[in-house]
């Protein structure tokens, strides 16, 4: 039998299949040994093949079909690691709130450069529109203009009361999504304003889960009724880009991978290099500042919390 990974425990993973059925399955565990380096070897979004177990209520899963692409993060406990945080995902978007609690942009370039590296268009969402005076408006278009420019697609919304949620449900229709941000910046909120009915559904899965061993990065994948799926993750505290050579750092800011070709040497990393055509467009205003102290950050290692 074949299915789609809708949530992972750890040890117990929820498999769909094309017909709706839902079914508990563990993996076999030579599964692990397969050259996977990952501290989770499957992941939300994954397509997998499955044995039924003799009493038909459990499955194995035997095999990882091929993935169209995945999104990944360093492992909170082993920096060396990653985790895949979900697969064969169609966009990402990051939910961002400029206060209570507050995404730092750095934050945000980590985010964004991920989903460059693993080929995943990327929108940034900004709730608590509600709570927004006249001066943080003209913030928030400050913020918003800084990726705009750049090529991101902005949207402002109020999950609390409602304001907005349909441009979002737009975005989302026929189209797996993964849902990211901090803990408290209205993931939960904004996923109930868009599934009114989940509330229940929230409640039916903890009763399962309990079935397996949670790990630090737990996904769920929920349906939409216009067409598509929101993959929900946890807050993230903290976002550490991974599997990503400085040598290549810079291909995955628009703004600078438009500039490279007319450094002065191939080999440029757009440090402190003679004729460096972004140190150019920086000094000039048309690169943010913001955004090259992330690739300085990023290409030095600093991993980020805010």
């Amino acid at each position: 039998m074949q299915g789609l990974i809708t949530k992972s425990t750890g040890s117990w993973y929820q498999v769909q299949t094309p017909a709706g059925e839902r079914y508990d399955c563990r993996i076999k565990g030579k599964f692990r040994i397969k050259g996977i380096t990952t501290t989770n070897p499957l992941a939300v979004g994954d397509i997998v093949d499955f044995d039924l177990e003799p009493e038909q209520q459990t499955g194995v899963i035997t095999n990882l079909q091929q993935r169209k692409n995945y999104i990944i993060r360093k492992s909170i406990n082993l920096s060396k690691q990653g985790q895949i945080i979900a697969a064969n995902l169609d966009q990402a978007i990051l939910l961002v709130t400029l206060a209570s609690p507050r995404t730092s942009l750095g934050f945000i370039d980590r985010f964004l450069v991920t989903a460059e590296a693993y080929d995943i268009p990327a929108k940034l969402v900004y709730n608590k529109l509600d709570l927004f005076s006249r001066e943080g408006l003209e913030i928030l278009d400050e913020y918003k203009a800084v990726y705009e420019n750049i090529g991101y697609p902005c949207y402002s919304v109020s999950a609390l009361d409602g304001t907005n949620i349909n441009q979002v449900q737009e975005l989302l229709k026929d189209k797996i999504t993964l849902f990211s941000g901090h803990s408290g910046v209205g993931k939960s909120s904004l996923i109930n304003a868009l599934l009114p009915d989940l509330t229940l559904r929230t409640s039916e899965v903890s009763e399962w889960s309990d079935k397996g061993t949670h790990t630090t990065t737990f996904a769920e994948m929920f349906e939409l009724p216009q067409g598509g799926f929101i993959i929900d993750t946890p807050g993230i505290r903290e976002l550490g880009v991974i599997d990503i050579e400085k040598q290549v750092l810079g291909h995955f800011f628009p703004e600078m991978r438009e500039r490279m070709h007319d450094c002065k040497f191939n080999n440029c990393q757009h440090i402190n290099e003679p004729g460096c055509a972004v140190l150019a467009a920086l000094e000039n205003g048309e690169i943010e500042l913001s955004r090259y102290e992330s690739y300085l950050s990023i290409y030095n290692g600093n991993d980020t919390r805010a």
